[in-house]
């Protein structure tokens, strides 16, 4: 009995991922679609999604005295400044080197956690994750070796490659914060997050510039309630009944959809360096998270093994 309620539990929370990542997939669709800049979009964002995670939040008996305590709230800011730059520079991204090239590259997220843990907390990396950064490397090479001829703003490709990868070191940053936030309810963590962009983001939003027609209003609500507020009830309900290899493999729904999403959405192609370049990342990303070895386990850096971490966008 108790086998089959397991059973079930792993189920629903394979369908909530699987939920979660599709949504996900589709917000650069979406950012595109809306026509406004990267400020206004990630600022609308959390000016809808407060009020979403704030219902849930209430609904769920998460908003407890015995929960916020200052260091909760500290620590939240902080990861909540990281994770707003993190959403600007990857909305940047967007326009510039595309959406398929600009979540690829997104996707170097687990190296940089490794990285990271290595300089600041003096965590151990195994030779078989170093080999799996140095095939990223070479698949991030291919990818800025080409200039696709849709969507990237010409002679900004590179910078819209190193808007997402600053993005993916934000993420990064966030991470390692909120690893420190372990027992906090993620809804709250996320509530105070969106809170805190309202505020940092409102003296960059031009309002002049904002929507004035229905549909690039939906695009943005869409943003700002289903992608913040459904997909984290979503996201961290997954996470909460699945294995870590479940999660971190159905993880990789997001990028696959994006890139179908470019495709069908926008026509972009892309050249056949481009493509063994994403398919170099990926598959480093998937070493990585799922501790597959390449080389014997020898250590090549001081400390414990390295944090992994869910997607944030």
């Amino acid at each position: 009995m108790a086998t089959n309620e397991a059973a079930k539990e792993i189920r629903r929370g394979a369908i909530e991922m699987i939920a979660a990542m599709l949504i996900s997939g589709t917000i650069g669709w979406l950012v595109v679609a809306s026509g406004q800049s990267p400020q206004n979009v990630v600022f609308v964002r959390c000016l809808l999604g407060a009020p979403t995670l704030a219902a849930i939040c209430v609904a769920l008996g998460l908003i407890r005295r015995d929960v916020l305590s200052w260091r909760v709230l500290g620590l939240a800011a902080l990861g909540g400044a990281a994770i707003v730059a993190n959403w600007v520079l990857l909305f940047a991204a967007y326009s510039r080197a595309s959406i398929s090239m600009a979540t690829v590259a997104y996707n170097t997220q687990p190296f940089m956690l490794v990285v990271l843990g290595v300089v600041v907390f003096r965590e151990r990396i195994t030779a078989s994750t170093a080999a799996w950064l140095a095939l990223a490397f070479v698949g991030l090479v291919l990818v800025v070796k080409v200039e696709p001829a849709v969507l990237a703003v010409p002679g900004q490709y590179l910078l819209g490659i190193g808007y997402a990868l600053a993005a993916a070191f934000f993420y990064a940053v966030s991470s390692i914060i909120t690893k420190r936030l372990k027992g906090t309810p993620p809804q709250l963590i996320a509530l105070i997050q969106v809170t805190l962009g309202i505020f940092l983001l409102a003296p960059f939003v031009t309002l002049h510039a904002l929507p004035t027609s229905f549909m690039p209003w939906a695009d943005l609500a869409t943003i700002g309630v289903v992608h913040t507020g459904l997909v984290y009830v979503l996201l961290y309900g997954a996470i909460q009944k699945l294995p870590t290899a479940m999660t971190a493999a159905l993880s990789f729904i997001y990028p696959i959809v994006a890139i179908v999403c470019d495709r069908f959405a926008f026509g972009q192609t892309l050249a056949w360096v481009q493509l063994a370049g994403a398919a170099l990342i990926l598959l480093a990303a998937a070493g990585v998270n799922f501790g597959w070895r390449v080389l014997p386990p020898r250590r090549i850096a001081a400390g414990p093994a390295a944090y992994r971490g869910a997607k944030g966008e």
